[in-house]
């Protein structure tokens, strides 16, 4: 009868085990901005802002893959030339951009520079922490943008630090509108400054015409709610981005978003 118990005993104790160690190694549900299988936060935004792609070519390094094109708002970034593995981040916190750790930046100081207000990037990376409440851009100077005669390509990195708790709560239209004041979707142009100065001087006399002759004023596009993709297609034309989240669209165009749910306007920003 002893026996009896003993391996009774002994057989539960083993199952017990085996239970724990399965619930052990079971994986926990993925941390997301929208639960339940929804689009993470990191997904939404790469779509918004597309990555760029580095390769070689006959000069070296080199972008292989433009991403989208962005222009720095505040003074403080400072970019390290590619071969430098160290990146000094800068950390933007309540509307404050807060310089980077003064070790790091002692230690790229013979290799550094800070980009200016005006000058056009490209973000090669976007990582999103929840637990955290952290999104991090690193970025990388447009050469072609800033009319760069011989490749730089200085890099750097941005934290956005949210309040605790609450970015697994935030929209993405919040924030984008964060992120937009140290990095702005570019509105177009090739320099610092915008606008294409290449060819000036030979389209000067046809521009100085242009200017003289009185332009007819266009009637003003107009948007209303409960208008269909194909009527805002119609009035805007094609957006430069679409970000698709099921039932939920966005348009990007260069100065609005359009928000589609169930194929029809319900927000205009």
């Amino acid at each position: 009868m002893t026996n009896l118990c003993e391996d009774f005993m002994l057989n539960r104790l083993v199952i017990a085990v085996l239970v724990l160690g399965v619930s052990a190694v079971m994986p926990g549900p993925k941390a997301t901005a929208q639960q339940g299988g929804g689009v993470s936060l990191e997904e939404q935004l790469r779509a918004q802002y597309k990555v760029a792609k580095f390769g070689t070519d006959a000069s070296g390094l080199a972008i292989t893959d433009p991403g989208t094109v962005l222009t720095v708002q505040k003074g403080g970034l400072l970019g390290v030339a590619p071969t430098n593995p160290a990146m000094c981040a800068s950390k933007f916190q309540d509307g404050e951009l807060k310089a980077p750790n003064g070790f790091c930046v002692a230690m790229v100081k013979q290799n550094s520079r800070l980009l200016q207000v005006g000058e056009k990037v490209y973000p090669f990376k976007i990582d999103v922490s929840l637990d955290k409440d952290k999104i991090s851009f690193k970025i990388v100077e447009c050469d072609s943008c800033n009319g760069v005669q011989e490749p730089s390509m200085y890099k750097t990195q941005v934290d956005f630090q949210f309040a605790k708790g609450s970015l697994k709560n935030a929209s993405v239209p919040q924030i984008e509108d964060t992120i937009s004041q140290v990095l702005q979707l570019d509105s177009g142009g090739d320099g610092p400054g915008g606008g294409n100065a290449q060819g000036s001087d030979n389209q000067g006399g046809q521009n100085q015409g242009a200017q003289n002759q009185p332009a007819e004023q266009a009637p003003p596009k107009t948007i209303e709610l409960g208008e269909t993709r194909d009527q805002v297609v119609e009035a805007l034309g094609q957006p430069e981005k679409i970000v698709n989240l099921g039932n939920k669209q966005i348009y990007v165009y260069k100065d609005i978003k359009v928000t589609f749910l169930g194929g029809k306007v319900s927000d205009v920003q």
